[in-house]
């Protein structure tokens, strides 16, 4: 199978850039692709090493550039080595530019100043890192955008911290059964109560998983085919009961799962506003 070379430039962290080539590249199955990555990329100089690289290893450029003569030179270069250069950025930035009827700054990295948004940011991971598992009791999680419910590794904690890198202050408290549901976290109405749930085969296979990573081999109830299964009902049960959306997690991504939780939270903004 041919190896296919892909150039990733970007005069700031390249995050944007990958998201979008590794979502396209997700489209074409078998495909063996070697990707070159080369963040911060803001001078002439700089440029220098990218363009010895696309020499070596000719391939698709694609590239993040505001600098309009970085972007022309990656453009001329490649042009002269007879490979594609595609710039992700250029045909949003221009529709925006006629729309808003003025030019674009052109400064690289104005995405992650430390502004009030990237220290709600912060604020939001913080937050969720010392409020897994119901730690710090109601009066905390009262401050939660949203609160995640469910059996353990249901994934409510990295779901929890990718919310967390998207500005949303998450929090989690385990369903445990045979417990009762703390009744004071039960009151709070400004949190948005979401439950996760998952196959029982998908949660013995991780719990499985998890164990083994802990040294533990032994037979559980924590793995019993009848006892999770009788958990996952008895949870959803009470998900029922409390009137709470339910995301089932077994197939899904922790991206997916929070794009779904963040919609369901946009819901719950604007109903919260029509009740105001």
């Amino acid at each position: 199978m041919k190896k296919h070379h892909l150039h990733l430039i970007s005069d700031s962290t390249g995050g944007t850039l990958n998201s979008v080539v590794k979502a396209c590249l997700a489209q074409f199955e078998g495909v063996e692709a070697e990707q070159h990555f080369w963040p911060l990329v803001r001078t002439q100089k700089q440029l220098l090493s990218v363009l010895e690289g696309i020499r070596r290893h000719p391939g698709i450029a694609f590239y993040t550039l505001v600098d309009e003569s970085l972007s022309k030179a990656l453009e001329k270069h490649c042009q002269m080595l007879e490979v594609p250069a595609v710039s992700i950025l250029s045909p949003v930035i221009d529709v925006m530019s006629q729309r808003f009827k003025m030019e674009s700054l052109a400064e690289p990295g104005l995405q992650h100043k430390l502004n009030e948004e990237y220290f709600a940011r912060m604020d939001a991971v913080d937050y969720a890192l010392h409020h897994d598992d119901g730690q710090k009791g109601e009066r905390e999680l009262a401050k939660a955008d949203v609160i995640l419910v469910g059996v353990s590794r249901t994934s409510k904690t990295p779901t929890c911290i990718y919310l967390a890198n998207r500005g949303v202050k998450a929090a989690n408290v385990p369903y445990v059964p045979g417990i009762p549901f703390p009744e004071k976290v039960l009151d709070l109405t400004k949190p948005l109560f979401v439950a996760l749930t998952a196959s029982p085969d998908r949660l013995i296979d991780i719990r499985r998983n998890r164990l083994q990573q802990l040294g533990e081999v032994r037979a559980t109830d924590y793995l019993d085919q009848d006892r999770v299964q009788e958990e996952v009902k008895e949870a959803r049960r009470f998900y029922s009961k409390m009137g709470w959306p339910v995301i089932d997690v077994t197939r899904r991504s922790i991206e997916e799962t929070a794009a779904e939780i963040m919609s369901l939270l946009e819901e719950h903004r604007v109903n919260k506003e029509q009740r105001a």
